[in-house]
């Protein structure tokens, strides 16, 4: 008997998931544990393993498709096999109506067209549409059966400021050009559209600016030396820099609260507690995992949790509810050589701190010049949230956590 592949749910706020690849085609054989398609859920991608030896009989979702988890997306079974479909569109066919009627409660949007048509659209697709004002009339679905996804609102949202003609032209312009110049054009990935949406709403929709500061941690240095044989024998890892630097952006929230803060429906929301977003860039894109309550851990703990979602990124095992939540984000750029640069906002936070990369510098200290190690800061702040002389005090607060280092320890 067949068995089927099912979307898996990776968190509790899933709504949709896309398919990215199928590494199989129809026909093909697979092996049990076998990756043999690729999916996307928000800023996650992880791959799917196969549930049983056999073929792929049927691909019933196809690529850039999205659908809700506990959607059936293939079969694998005996080769030639007959599929008996119907168990399974009947389960699926009530799972949607249960979906629409709970949905009804809830937005009330989804109602028939002039035609007489229903417009069919996911939740999240609904709720964005009707934030946005726009029709879902007139968005063209790509999910199956033309239902409306989050990623078609998206891209709808995108191209409002964009007179339908002159998007046309943009488009078969590129094409032309692209095709001219013997340049290659990839559309961009699923992943890639989200980020590309969010940074650009996150410029539209608030008022950034960025202060920059250095920080002298040369003994910040000397003291992760000192206690990292310690840290390793009893723990089995090191303290990093980022791991100290994590830790004191988490004291100065605490003495800061204005900058644990975030803008929302004109409105400032001040937490209480910290969820701190650690930037972890991966080959398809940028994801931000979120250590939750950092002001209850240590630094260790603090470093255990980083490497951990770090690890879970970079192996596509996170779960969409470790990517949100966030009441402030650290982005590291120093491996990179990168000195200042400007993070963007990851909305709707009140800050983002930038780490660059430590530098020697000629310091005059104590009647003498010094080489010290010098770590470039860059805080960018929302202005609506936070006035410039506040923001400067909080990343001066940073700094002297940073080169007392001590005090993180404690």
């Amino acid at each position: 008997m067949a068995v089927e592949v099912v979307m898996p749910k990776l968190g509790m706020s899933m709504k949709e998931g896309t398919i990215s690849v199928w590494n199989k085609k129809e026909g093909d054989m697979v092996a049990k544990g076998e990756a043999i398609v690729s999916i996307q859920s928000e800023k996650i991608e992880t791959e799917i393993e196969a549930p049983a030896d056999g073929t792929l009989l049927k691909v019933v979702v196809q690529e850039d498709q999205s659908v809700p988890p506990g959607t059936v997306i293939g079969y694998i079974g005996e080769p030639n096999e007959q599929l008996d479909q119907s168990k399974s569109l009947e389960k699926q066919q009530a799972d949607s109506h249960a979906e629409k009627a709970t949905e009804g409660a809830v937005f009330d949007v989804e109602k028939p067209s002039s035609k007489g048509a229903t417009v069919s659209s996911s939740p999240v697709a609904r709720k964005m549409a009707l934030k946005a004002g726009i029709n879902l009339e007139n968005i063209v679905g790509t999910g199956p059966g033309g239902r409306i996804t989050k990623a078609d609102v998206e891209k709808a949202i995108a191209e409002q400021r964009v007179e339908p003609s002159e998007a046309k032209r943009s488009n078969s312009d590129v094409t032309e050009k692209g095709m001219q110049d013997g340049a290659k054009i990839t559309p961009a990935s699923a992943m890639r559209q989200v980020i590309a949406t969010r940074m650009h709403g996150s410029l539209m929709q608030s008022a950034q600016l960025t202060m920059n500061m250095k920080a002298d941690v040369t003994d910040l240095m000397a003291l992760r030396e000192e206690v990292n044989h310690t840290v390793q024998t009893r723990y089995g890892m090191k303290l990093t820099v980022t791991d100290f630097i994590a830790r004191a952006v988490v004291l100065a929230l605490q003495e800061h609260s204005n900058m644990n803060s975030a803008y929302i429906d004109e409105h400032i929301v001040t937490y209480e507690y910290v969820h701190l977003g650690m930037a972890v860039s991966l080959t398809q894109g940028l994801v931000v995992p979120v250590v939750q309550h950092a002001e209850a851990l240590s630094v260790v703990e603090l470093s255990k949790q980083i490497k951990s979602l770090s690890e879970q990124a970079r192996t596509g095992k996170l779960q969409s509810d470790q990517l949100t939540g966030s009441t402030f984000t650290v982005t590291n750029l120093g491996v990179y050589g990168v000195d200042h640069f400007t993070p963007i906002l990851n909305p709707p936070e009140a800050g983002i701190l930038g780490v660059g990369a430590a530098t020697d510098a000629p310091v005059f200290q104590g009647g003498d010049w010094q080489t010290r190690a010098m770590l470039p800061l860059s805080l960018t702040f929302d202005h609506r949230i936070v006035d410039g002389a506040p923001a400067a005090e909080f990343l001066q607060t940073i700094k002297q956590f940073l080169e007392k280092p001590t005090h993180l320890l404690l």
